[in-house]
């Protein structure tokens, strides 16, 4: 079959939020299959898709045509004046990127509708349009294009002067008149004045088909998408509704019969697709320029920081007593450094110092580390981490493999109440917002919601949908295909209901598809020049008056990555705040100045108060779950608090793993070994195959293989494909026959390995994130007032953790203060060996108010009266229903007068 002579131009993907069912899989082999030589993609004023399409269509041999349907102003883009009629507010009009030009002007004209057209939508001009139309080719668009808009509203002259200014800022080859066929009346006419326009202003046709799912069937489930968007029901006589069910991809048979009249419409498909020569650059790294001091190189100042760093770090080992080889922190380091430099990384890890230190400096907490950067001497010697490489047996490779060419990936988490000064920091450091920005995210339609979703548009009744909505496994990432199979009642209600039927049908269709999209919760981009040299920007309507504008990126974490721009992830992590304020709290009632991170990890209060399961508030250890297996471990060092948090999964769990791990920890059962080297890698686990980094050792060890390449195979294990893993497996069996290792045990060891793989955790994570948990059950066994001080404040507007948490003080024996608003602060507090309920857990107490009640307080020493404390604080802050909320939760029985007199006073 010779390839197809049409490719659709207009066509909108599942990234037209809630307007388009065309996934893009779907799409490509679809596209395929009818030879089509490429494919466009044209959402509604976004560019979310365009990575992702653009690599998927590589992948199916399609050329991939990158545009936008764009929204353009009928005037000037900052005319934002109401309207009677929305339609009236924008015109679309198509934009196809011929080349790297045209795709940045692209970038900058969909961010610009944003950041200065928005009204109802995106919108840009004409003035816009003129000065970035380098490298662009427009299509009039549908029905709601300008041209064909006047044409439809019989205002000829208009429809052609509009058509020459396109012509005049595209230029007569780069502008052409789109002609769509769905077999309408009032379509037949536009197409007919376009051609007369044409040939009038000697401007070229197009045949497109504005898909907007993929077969004629997705038409029923396509109109329920439009009442999600629109917030309608099936029933709604006004509903937004598409008027024939054409908007389907069709074949370029299809196509060409529709337009076998105008043929050239459809060779003109080809001809603009031939245009579109656009190449995407994935293998440049795009890293901001971190500023050196002079004489310096990125390479040079690395090296030298870091040397210096590692210096640090033996003279703190030397006053802790730990016995280290120098040697060997010296080889390891300059090893991390070779690769770092080798991959060209070497301002990465500078610009992740630069605000981790300036962290630091502002006395904002920084977390010991989190995934594998934890495994990095070079992290550890910045101070980017916490946690010692060397001593915890924690692999460089499994964080920067260089073997394999990624990018890294360090991931902080930060005090949350000050993550966001870090950030803007960043931000100013490199330019501001336009060269640094968080990043986008898009939600979809799970299992369950899509069946309420749809259920509601079908003016199901709520209970008869919760009720087979409620049918749906719990279980995390089920979709609607396996819990069909798997819950049989679904079957029977389909037989028993048509109207079930629908639902599960048109359910099934839509799962998965995107539904809105958000902020990133911890994802920034940083770029030392402006991002729309990269990419898109998207902007979040603000959320009240005086309140800024939310700007994302419009590509998702995967896609900013694939540009080689510099992504990081800033996480808010709660315990921090918890750890710091336990810290200022200790300071304040015990003057004592407590360093965290030099607390001795042999304590034997810590581990008692773990075995006992009192671990409520410990990070990561307070569930019921965990608590059960602390008291069958009974951990008795760090190691085993690693451990812990790598067992506790549910693959572990489910295996039998965890069992045997205990029986073998305790002597019940005997540690194993399938071979002699096999013993100094699983000793500290008593034989398991618990950590990734275990796996590594072993390939390493047996086989031969460099540690780099012992990555490559846990990650063809975790992947579990056939044909990868049996190459995996003859190199480890050929690598082990050269160590003259018997064969039959080598392969035992490898169906061992690849058993555990998929349990297999990162142990560089867990350790640092063991850390965190030692730290909190310290300060929870050693300083117990401040350490519930901190963490009942943390959780101030949460009622049920607040009475859990002075529930667990009781049990420790710690004394409760009530509310009183002559001693309590804001937070709970330490007063006479005492924990003081803050004022700020009071429910309908606002933080203005209580504010203003302790600035009166101060002024006075105490409130003698309920009258005093009235005449001295501001009672538009501190109003009546606040007094009502004090009294009652006892906070002013310190003022001598009963509850019930105050209420009536």
């Amino acid at each position: 079959m010779k390839p197809s002579n049409f490719v659709h131009l207009h066509l909108h993907t599942s990234f037209s939020l809630l307007d388009s069912s065309l996934r893009h899989e779907a799409l490509f082999k679809r596209a395929a299959e009818f030879k089509m030589p490429a494919v466009a993609m044209t959402d509604h004023g976004n560019m979310f898709g365009a990575v992702d399409f653009y690599t998927g269509a590589k992948k199916y041999g399609l050329k991939p045509i990158i545009g936008c349907e764009v929204y353009v102003a009928p005037e000037s883009r900052h005319d934002k004046k109401d309207k009677h009629d929305l339609r009236d507010a924008s015109y679309h009009l198509i934009l196809l990127a011929q080349n790297e030009n045209g795709y940045k002007n692209l970038l900058k004209l969909v961010t610009l509708g944003y950041m200065e057209g928005f009204y109802y939508k995106p919108r840009i001009d004409k003035e816009l349009l003129s000065e970035h139309a380098e490298g662009l080719i427009a299509l009039s668009s549908c029905g709601r294009g300008e041209v064909a808009y006047n044409v439809n509203k019989e205002n000829i002259p208009r429809a052609i002067k509009v058509a020459d200014q396109y012509r005049d800022i595209m230029g007569p080859e780069n502008f052409f008149l789109e002609l769509q066929n769905h077999k309408m009346e009032y379509q037949e006419k536009i197409n007919n004045e376009l051609v007369k326009i044409g040939n009038k202003l000697s401007l070229p046709l197009v045949a497109t088909n504005n898909c907007h799912y993929l077969d004629r069937e997705d038409f029923d489930a396509h109109e329920i998408l439009l009442c999600l968007q629109t917030g309608k029901t099936m029933s709604d006589q006004h509903r937004m509704r598409y008027p024939s069910d054409e908007y389907y991809f069709k074949s370029p048979e299809e196509m060409a019969e529709l337009f076998r009249d105008i043929p050239q419409a459809i060779e003109n498909t080809l001809k603009i697709s031939e245009r579109c020569e656009l190449e995407m650059d994935f293998d440049k790294l795009n890293f901001p320029d971190y500023p050196v001091p002079e004489t310096y190189t990125l390479e040079s100042y690395l090296v030298e920081q870091t040397n210096k760093g590692l210096g640090e770090r033996f003279q703190e080992m030397n006053k802790l007593g730990i016995t280290y080889e120098q040697s060997l922190y010296r080889k390891r380091l300059q090893d991390e450094l070779s690769i770092i430099e080798r991959m060209g990384y070497p301002g990465y890890f500078l610009i992740v110092w630069d605000f981790i230190d300036y962290a630091r400096k502002n006395g904002i907490p920084v977390g010991p580390g989190r995934g594998s950067a934890a495994g990095s001497l070079v992290a550890y010697s910045l101070r980017i981490t916490d946690i010692d490489p060397l001593r915890y047996d924690l692999l460089f490779e499994r964080f920067l493999n260089p073997e394999r060419v990624s990018m890294p990936d360090i991931d902080i988490d930060f005090c949350m109440n000050k993550r966001d000064d870090v950030i803007k920091y960043v931000s100013k450091k490199y330019g501001g917002s336009q060269n640094v920005s968080q990043i986008i995210t898009f939600g979809s339609m799970k299992a369950k919601g899509v069946l309420r979703d749809v259920g509601r548009v079908l003016d199901m009744p709520y209970g008869e949908v919760d009720k087979i909505a409620k049918l749906v496994p719990d279980r995390l990432n089920i979709c609607l295909k396996d819990a069909f199979k798997e819950e049989l009642r679904f079957e029977r209600m389909k037989k028993d209901s048509e109207k079930v039927t629908e639902l599960l049908d048109i359910a099934l269709n839509l799962e998965g598809l995107h539904r809105h999209c958000s902020t990133h919760a911890a994802g920034v981009v940083i770029s030392s020049k402006p991002l729309t040299n990269f990419l898109p920007l998207y902007k979040f309507p603000s959320k009240g008056k005086g309140e800024q504008d939310e700007v994302v990126t419009q590509y998702s974490m995967e896609g900013v990555e694939k540009l080689g721009l510099l992504k990081m992830d800033f996480l808010g992590l709660k315990t921090l705040t918890v750890i710091d304020n336990a810290l200022r709290l200790i300071k304040e009632s015990l003057e004592v100045d407590l360093n965290i991170s030099a607390i001795p990890m042999v304590d034997s209060e810590t581990y008692k108060l773990l075995c006992s399961t009192r671990t409520l508030g410990v990070f990561q250890l307070e569930s019921s779950g965990m608590r059960d297996l602390l008291k069958k471990m009974k951990p008795d060092c760090f190691e085993d608090i690693i451990a812990l948090l790598a067992l506790y999964r549910p693959g572990p769990l489910e295996s039998g793993m965890v069992d045997d791990y205990i029986k073998r920890k305790h002597g019940k059962l005997e540690e194993k070994y399938e071979l002699p080297q096999l013993k100094d890698v699983l000793k500290e686990t008593h034989g398991v195959i618990l950590y990734q980094e275990q796996v590594m050792r072993i390939a390493s060890i047996l086989a031969g293989f460099s540690l780099g390449d012992a990555d490559l195979l846990r990650r063809a294990m975790g992947k579990k494909k056939p044909e990868e893993m049996e190459a995996q497996r003859e190199k480890f069996i050929a690598g082990a026959e050269k160590k003259n290792i018997d064969i039959k045990k080598a392969t035992k060891v490898f169906d061992l390995m690849e058993k555990f793989a998929g349990y297999g955790f990162n142990k560089s994570h867990s350790a640092a994130y063991a850390q965190i948990s030692y730290q909190t059950a310290y300060l929870k066994a050693h300083y117990p007032l401040e350490f519930f001080g901190a963490l009942i404040t943390s959780d101030m507007d949460n009622t049920d953790k607040v009475l859990r948490y002075i529930h667990d003080c009781r049990e420790m024996k710690i004394t409760v203060q009530p509310p009183n608003v002559n001693l309590s602060d804001r937070s709970f507090s330490v007063c006479e060996n005492k924990l003081v309920f803050g004022l700020g857990a009071i429910k309908n107490v606002g933080s203005k108010a209580i504010d203003n009640i302790i600035a009166a307080r101060q002024g006075l020493t105490r409130f003698e009266s309920l009258e005093q404390l009235c005449e001295n604080v501001d009672m538009q802050l501190a109003n009546k229903r606040v007094f009502e909320n004090l009294i009652k939760s006892g906070a002013c029985d310190c003022l001598g007068q009963s509850r019930a007199k105050m209420m009536n006073d």
